[in-house]
């Protein structure tokens, strides 16, 4: 690759600073000098051809990586301020200055990492008391931005560059760069609440929002801030706030959602989930004057189903016939499992006729499937309960006692039938 590699070697190994030799296309170190490895308690080995992203505690996507590397080979330097992981866990701040270049028609970037722990302790002693309250915010929180109200100019802390994944010298200090990375769902939101702080309407100004980062993907962060500064008339001209990612607990919220709403083995909506969606459904039908029918399906004899195949077996049973019926329900449906052998369908403006002939179209489905499981096979009915609003009731409790009555009625008169009220029908 370089023709003097000995003297290459030995005239970098005598630099204070870390140098690294990176394959652009790969994100991977092909060379590095002893401080490059050694700043970080590694051997030589260590650090060859492994991708510069696992040095870099912030950057962590190779779409990532991309789109800084597309902005190296733009800018010719790059500047990033962040922070290296040594072997042992510990981290400290590195100022990394890339450049790209060619070498036998072959692409490279060399990057010049420089440890500035010390700067940083000799800035803060120089800083003032405002200054140094301001670093240590940053440094506590994910980022930090102080808006001119007035002439629209922001700070961007570069803690919260770094959390989009921009250097220090990106992101233009306006507001627009705020502002229009804010999701489109929740940007009308976010300037409302802002808005209102302004006006004297909310004592603080908080949202939760998506946020997105350099590669397009959207964080999750919570923002929150305040008026630090009026002039003379009392009006606002500087607003002082924190932007903390909290990604990993929005999934994490999410996911817990998920699990209470549905159920773990069919993936159907659960009981609970169902109360919820019948009430809305509900009200809406009785505001709008439309039709809604609700009908409880209980799968027959479903003990000898677990007797035959054993518990295993009757999971699969359970699952399948889930999959059964929501390929054949409408889109405006909802199938909830109501709990055991049970499912609820609930179906928005829809007279009693209709869900008639869809629960009839069910049954024959149920009853013409054959399961099979671990080259065992069988059939399976079911009996369906229906009850319509407003015929059948106006209020929740009546509605389900009345899907419950008919349901009693369709399994004590021999079962694998639809009924409603003052009828039955069987095939």
């Amino acid at each position: 690759m370089f023709d003097d590699v000995e003297d290459f070697t030995f005239i970098h190994d005598q630099m204070a600073d870390a140098v690294y030799l990176i394959d652009p296309a790969s994100s991977n170190i092909i060379w590095v000098n002893r401080a490059g490895h050694e700043d970080l308690l590694m051997e030589k080995h260590e650090v060859l051809n492994h991708s510069v992203l696992s040095l870099q505690k912030h950057v962590t996507e190779n779409g990532q990586w991309q789109a800084i590397a597309n902005v190296i080979r733009a800018e010719k330097r790059y500047t990033f301020n962040g922070h290296h992981c040594r072997k042992d866990g510990s981290e400290f701040p590195v100022e990394v200055n890339t450049t790209v270049f060619s070498h036998r028609n072959q692409e490279f970037f060399l990057s010049v990492a420089r440890d500035i722990s010390s700067r940083r302790a000799y800035e803060s002693r120089d800083k003032g008391r405002e200054a140094q309250i301001l670093t240590a915010i940053d440094a506590s929180s994910d980022g930090l931005w102080d808006w001119e109200i007035e002439n629209g100019a922001v700070y961007f802390s570069p803690s919260l560059k770094r959390m989009l994944g921009y250097g220090p010298d990106e992101m233009p200090p306006v507001v627009d760069t705020w502002k229009d990375n804010i999701h489109p769902s929740d940007q009308q939101r976010v300037l409302r609440i802002m808005g209102e702080h302004l006006n004297g309407q909310r004592e603080r100004y908080a949202a939760t929002y998506r946020l997105r980062n350099r590669n397009g993907h959207y964080l999750w962060v919570h923002d929150t801030g305040c008026i630090s500064e009026y002039d003379e008339d009392l009006k606002p001209v500087r607003a002082t706030g924190i932007v903390t990612d909290v990604t990993r607990q929005k999934l994490l919220e999410q996911r817990l959602q998920e699990l209470a709403a549905y159920d773990e083995l069919t993936g159907l909506r659960n009981r609970r989930e169902c109360r919820r969606v019948f009430d809305s459904q509900l009200h809406l039908a009785g505001r709008h004057q439309q039709p809604l029918s609700l009908a409880l399906i209980d799968l027959d004899f479903f003990k000898s189903v677990n007797d035959q195949l054993g518990h295993v077996g009757g999971d699969y049973v359970l699952k399948t016939v889930a999959k059964l019926l929501e390929e054949r329900i409408r889109r405006s449906d909802f199938l909830f499992r109501w709990g055991g052998e049970e499912f609820l369908l609930l179906s928005p403006q829809t007279e009693q006729s209709a869900m008639v002939e869809l629960c009839a179209q069910l049954r024959l489905a149920l009853e013409s499937h054959q399961f099979c499981y671990e080259q065992q096979s069988l059939s399976l009915t079911a009996s369906f309960g229906i009850a319509t609003y407003p015929t059948s009731g106006s209020e929740t409790g009546e509605l389900m006692l009345a899907m419950d009555t008919e349901l009693y009625r369709a399994k004590s008169q021999g079962r694998n039938q639809v009924c409603y009220p003052d009828k039955c029908q069987h095939s």
